[in-house]
């Protein structure tokens, strides 16, 4: 509860909590499960950014120390940043997998989602990230 900073919260309900806290005690219950695999749909829906950033760290965190990892992500430059290994669907259907690098391509971008966008190096990270134009 303490890394995702809802220690402050142990006692409440969980159906008290906003939105935000209300995530992040999810997700200190699956932390403290211990698993080897962790798959998360969305975690940083309902969070602010620090807490968005926060969580992510503690992902790769947690992939670090061996844990697989596996999370569900809208946000293409929050996945590149974060993820090594993307996974892109449509339909339900596999378009394209890989590295970021790989993945994250203004051909896949109008492919996939119909938009024209530029893809640029991260200046902080150096992943890719798209722009909408």
């Amino acid at each position: 509860m303490q890394d995702t900073g809802v220690i402050e919260f142990a006692d409440k309900p969980v159906e008290s909590l906003s939105g935000g806290q209300r995530q992040r005690a999810w997700i200190a219950m699956v932390m403290a499960q211990d698993t080897d695999v962790v798959m998360l749909d969305e975690p940083t829906t309902y969070l602010d950014l620090s807490h968005q950033v926060e969580l992510m760290k503690l992902m790769r965190q947690m992939n670090a120390k061996g844990k697989t990892v596996v999370v569900v992500l809208h946000d293409l430059n929050q996945a590149c940043r974060y993820c090594d290994h993307l996974v892109v669907l449509e339909k339900g259907q596999l378009v394209i997998q890989g590295s970021p690098q790989e993945v994250l391509t203004e051909g896949m971008l109008a492919s996939v989602f119909g938009i024209q966008a530029r893809v640029f190096n991260d200046p902080v990270s150096s992943s890719p990230m798209c722009v909408i134009g």
